[in-house]
């Protein structure tokens, strides 16, 4: 397939490495985690009854209402949410068990990988394209085309091949990488691609074909999630077109396959409202959808003081976790 493409375009590219590219992230701006205690439960209950402060009640009472009931807590995340420093939250939640399942775009993917290599991430867009060297990495077009290669071979998706060779290549930040803890504690986590859109579709090291066998299983991978959502909760955070649009295809395909998914939780958790992520995730699903719009690096370290002080049965997870280990 990959010889039959025009590939000629992408064989003149011009490669540069990232530990010679600057980046404007890096891990020593990631947030930090706080110990839950009462006194944020005491918090939430002071919020008043009325729109933000109903809307963040009732997320974090569905989400531990959803764990207590072993049910799935789908988090689909954009690449800001990396960017902004907030891939420890995410890596917390999966490792107490409040999070089952991660979706992510590939721009994800990307920067996560570029994290666990080298603490640093988010090249200067505007520099870079103007001296035609924006997107030109070399070490992550490797990386995300092996993966996308093993994925596809192994039948195991995107996600969980890019966790697997993180950890396999002893990737030195390894452990701020939400895919390789994904795939340390069998968390489903998600690529969903859309082709033209991440750095390392330029590069003539990818296979096309290869990603979209690897991103199609992913798909497949997140559809089983959805059609298991009856009780659950799903969370779009920092996704204004791809993941709303493929929530609502694997919603579709659980119910034209006959799935009861009904009663549960969606919400959008953004920094401005979008036409998508309110209608395919908080209106069109017809379950309680929730917005609370405003910026991650506040947000996402507030919702989880706030589930974690709610819900107990996380200390006996990660024990469990930890036994496992």
């Amino acid at each position: 397939m990959k010889n039959r493409c025009d590939m000629a375009a992408l064989k003149k590219l011009k490669t540069i490495s990232i530990f010679e590219r600057h980046s404007k992230v890096d891990i020593s701006r990631f947030c930090s985690l706080s110990a839950p205690s009462a006194h944020w439960r005491e918090f939430l209950n002071s919020l008043p009854k009325i729109l933000a402060g109903e809307s963040l009640r009732d997320l974090v009472a569905s989400i531990v209402k959803a764990r207590r009931n072993d049910r799935h807590v789908i988090f689909a995340m954009g690449a800001h949410v990396v960017k902004c420093g907030l891939s420890p939250v995410i890596i917390d939640l999966m490792r107490r068990a409040v999070i089952t399942a991660v979706a992510t775009t590939g721009a994800t993917a990307v920067h996560d990988y570029e994290i666990s290599l080298t603490g640093r991430t988010s090249e200067d867009v505007d520099s870079q394209l103007e001296i035609g060297r924006f997107g030109t990495t070399r070490e992550t077009a490797e990386a995300l085309a092996k993966a996308a290669i093993e994925g596809a071979d192994g039948k195991i998706g995107f996600g969980r091949a890019l966790g697997n060779l993180i950890n396999r290549s002893k990737n030195r930040y390894r452990n701020l990488s939400i895919f390789a803890q994904a795939a340390r504690l069998g968390i489903p986590a998600t690529v969903h691609v859309a082709f033209g859109t991440d750095i390392f579709h330029i590069h003539d090291c990818l296979d096309p074909a290869a990603l979209g066998v690897s991103t199609h299983a992913d798909f497949g991978i997140l559809c089983g999630i959805v059609s298991q959502l009856e009780g659950g909760v799903y969370l779009n955070i920092g996704s204004a077109v791809v993941l709303p649009e493929v929530f609502l295809k694997a919603l579709a395909r659980a119910r034209a396959r006959g799935a009861r998914v009904k009663n549960f939780t969606t919400c959008n958790m953004d920094m401005i409202r979008h036409y998508r992520p309110e209608k395919n995730v908080v209106e069109r699903p017809q379950g309680k959808g929730i917005s609370i719009i405003g910026h991650h690096e506040i947000n996402l370290p507030l919702l989880r003081l706030l589930i974690l002080s709610c819900w107990s049965g996380w200390e006996k997870s990660k024990r469990v976790r930890r036994r496992r280990k």
